[in-house]
């Protein structure tokens, strides 16, 4: 199997859950994607009830923006009538717009600071795969 349609085969795979699942979206979080990661990596594939509690008593920023967009998949799911148990199938984190500027330093340098933001999705399934 050629890379090509390996990665054809996944983008796929991500399409047919983006529409048969219900799914939430974040787009352009200024939080630093590898931050996000991390929170993201902790919930990958546990229920929405032990993610949401899991993420309460996370001391960090993202963790309270998380708990939104896992409440935000919670209802569209709510919307499609698939409120049994809900497992989180797929959440991925990727780079967004990254923000650039200058910060003045000494003998008329200036040094590049960069401000990254991120894309998050979350898709809820009611099945752990």
């Amino acid at each position: 199997m050629s890379m090509y349609t390996k990665n054809k085969t996944k983008k796929l795979r991500i399409q047919e859950d983006r529409e048969t699942n219900p799914r939430a979206s974040l787009n352009s979080l200024r939080i630093a994607p590898r931050k996000m990661r991390i929170l993201a990596n902790m919930v990958r594939g546990k229920k929405v009830e032990d993610a949401i509690s899991l993420l309460t008593f996370t001391p960090k920023y993202g963790a309270r923006v998380l708990i939104k967009l896992i409440k935000s998949a919670l209802y569209n799911a709510e919307a499609r009538d698939m409120v049994d148990d809900l497992f989180i199938k797929t959440i991925f984190v990727d780079q967004g717009p990254t923000m650039k500027w200058r910060r003045p330093r000494a003998r008329g340098r200036a040094f590049r600071i960069n401000k990254k933001t991120s894309h998050v999705t979350v898709i809820v399934s009611d099945s752990a795969e």
